[in-house]
């Protein structure tokens, strides 16, 4: 891919499971990769998987200072989550609290592309839940809403439940389906056809595993 061309594409989250495994697929297509992460091992370890990233606590940054590091960027993906450590204040403040400070920081920064991982609403309804899952599905429910009621040319993609098993590359990925299973690995492919595809816009897509190759799935979203 020629530099004039590359995609720059900033992850809140790159060193998670999905922002990083997206990061490195955007990085072997020469798109240009840089994004958030918290501790320096993660730096380190993102580094010697040939991956630009930059230091930087999500709550501890406000709007302008993340703006301020969205130079030239193209698309912003939010895949950051607490994922159960700290605590329900953990989860407001960095599924919820922080999504705020990147929408503000992209309308900031001119950014007009915002890709946000979610969760089915509806996530193991079928299983005893504690308050912290209830606390967890509610912020990421108003994550949805906040964003949604933006003029960004965003894009809400809520995956099944995550697994590391090895990818398939062979998706269900529909405005409604029935929550199961999908490999981590598969969501990021998902995501990087997603960051490619701009005319799919204020959609909300769910993701599971299934029959179809990601980049037909993807390709019957976009609509004329």
């Amino acid at each position: 891919m020629d530099a004039m061309d590359a995609t720059k594409v900033f992850i809140v989250g790159i060193a998670g499971g999905v922002g990083s495994r997206l990061a490195r697929l955007l990085t072997v297509a020469g798109d240009r990769v840089d994004g958030l992460y918290r501790r320096s091992e993660q730096g380190e370890r993102l580094a010697a998987d040939g991956i630009h990233a930059t230091h930087g606590d999500l709550t501890r940054l406000d709007a302008p200072a993340l703006a301020g590091l969205l130079h030239d960027t193209d698309v912003l993906v939010f895949a950051a989550g607490a994922g159960g450590e700290g605590g329900a204040g953990a989860t407001s403040a960095i599924d919820g609290a922080g999504l705020t400070t990147a929408i503000e920081a992209a309308r900031l920064a001119g950014v007009r592309r915002l890709l946000l991982v979610s969760v089915f609403p509806e996530a193991w309804r079928d299983r005893e839940r504690s308050d912290a899952f209830e606390h967890y599905i509610d912020v990421k429910k108003k994550a949805d809403v906040e964003l949604a009621a933006t003029d960004l040319d965003w894009v809400i993609l809520r995956p099944a439940a995550l697994t590391d098993d090895a990818g398939t590359g062979r998706i269900s990925l529909s405005p409604a389906l029935i929550h199961t299973r999908i490999a981590r690995d598969d969501v990021a492919a998902t995501l990087a056809e997603l960051v490619h595809a701009p005319r799919i816009r204020r959609e909300i897509l769910e993701l599971t595993q299934g029959p179809d190759p990601i980049s037909d799935a993807v390709s019957r979203q976009i609509r004329d």
